[in-house]
């Protein structure tokens, strides 16, 4: 089969571009023809709240990314349709996570639908964004017109589409595992390159900072007087994507500084093996969410999880045996941190993390691409 993924690629960094990358290999090494195209342009600086939207790494070397697509130019948007009508591929998996992109993802859809030679197959991370504007349900379905089915990896996302479009054709297989930040290392080696005190165990909290993350229910949960009794600190790796000084403030407030290690910056590829290799529990004390990334490192790195019961986070983490599912509150979060110190659960979680794994094979998605690629 041909296939074509449009998406966030590199130069491009972050969770989406990795997973793009990950599954144009594994349709490759199934034998299918694989291109990825990509963003010249994004999102214009002024709509970008990070430092850099591009990855310092090299460039893959076994898949072909074309960085070609600019998000605002409309022009371009027509010249990027005659480029994959011209290549004929039999599917377009098109990545959607945000309305800003409607605009041009779904004039591109259309223009390769109409031609008839190619199906048109949306990936969905988000059909709700997580911060949502009076605009997003137009600009979502405008983009829904070129399209002809739908991949979800939760529940709750194949329930917003056909709440978008009741006859849509869908299918849900999970988010894979993420098995492309390397090997895992020992806790020991974690430590040292990151330069933690061994005599310590940590939580991680990973990942870009926003809003519907819940890091301030967080940060209140680890103030919890009891966790002060457990040798235990918090790390926070990852992007602010929000004013730090609220959070800053909560830990001066709550007197954290000494027991929180901020790292926050955008982790390169290179070091996501060193933080969930060092740290004991991943934390994610989510507000909102579909599904995440963050789930999936976790499980390639064997670590157990404490997730909130929020969107498809508990079709991923069954509570009690790959880790907590909580109610998306401080006292929830604080319970479950403190039951993982006091009843020294750091490998309470090993044999059902290893069962659950099976289910996230980067194979399974393929395989329900083509199932879905047949039934459109």
């Amino acid at each position: 089969m041909k296939i074509t993924i449009l998406g966030p690629a590199h130069p491009l960094r972050g969770g989406i571009a990795s997973f793009n990358e990950r599954l144009a290999l594994q349709f490759q090494n199934e034998g299918n023809e694989v291109d990825v195209i990509t963003f010249s342009l994004q999102y214009p600086s002024l709509f970008f709240p990070g430092k850099t939207q591009y990855s310092t790494a090299p460039k893959p070397e076994n898949i072909e990314i074309n960085a070609i697509v600019n998000s605002i130019n409309p022009f371009n948007w027509y010249k990027t349709i005659r480029r994959i009508n011209k290549s004929q591929p039999d599917m377009l998996i098109i990545r959607y996570w945000t309305p800003f992109l409607a605009p041009c993802l779904g004039t591109i859809a259309k223009g390769v639908q109409k031609k008839g030679k190619t199906k048109v197959v949306c990936l969905v991370d988000n059909l709700v964004p997580h911060e949502k504007h009076f605009f997003d349900n137009s600009l979502t379905r405008y983009f829904m017109r070129g399209i002809d089915a739908y991949m979800t990896m939760s529940q709750s996302v194949l329930n917003d589409v056909l709440s978008m479009k009741p006859n849509a054709k869908t299918m849900l297989t999970p988010h894979p595992m993420f098995d492309n930040f390397g090997d895992p290392v020992s806790r020991e080696e974690g430590l040292e390159r990151l330069e933690l005190d061994p005599q310590y165990r940590y939580f991680l909290y990973f990942g870009l900072i926003r809003g519907y993350k819940g890091l301030d229910n967080l940060i209140d949960a680890f103030a919890h007087p009891e966790l002060r009794k457990h040798p235990f600190k918090l790390i926070i790796a990852g992007e602010f994507y929000d004013d730090p000084k609220p959070y800053m403030d909560q830990i001066e407030k709550h007197q954290l500084g000494e027991h929180i290690v901020l790292r926050t910056q955008f982790i390169p590829n290179d070091q996501v093996a060193h933080y969930f290799c060092a740290a004991d529990l991943i934390v994610l004390p989510y507000k909102d969410a579909t599904q995440s990334g963050v789930t999936q490192i976790a499980y390639h790195f064997s670590k157990p999880m404490l997730v909130t019961h929020v969107g498809g986070l508990p079709e991923i983490v069954p509570h009690g045996v790959a880790g907590y599912v909580v109610q998306s509150n401080v006292e929830a979060i604080a319970e479950s941190m403190i039951d993982f110190c006091e009843n020294n659960k750091i490998n309470y979680f090993d044999e059902g993390i290893e069962k659950e794994k099976v289910r996230f094979q980067w194979s399974t998605m393929t395989g329900k691409f083509r199932e879905l690629y047949d039934a459109t």
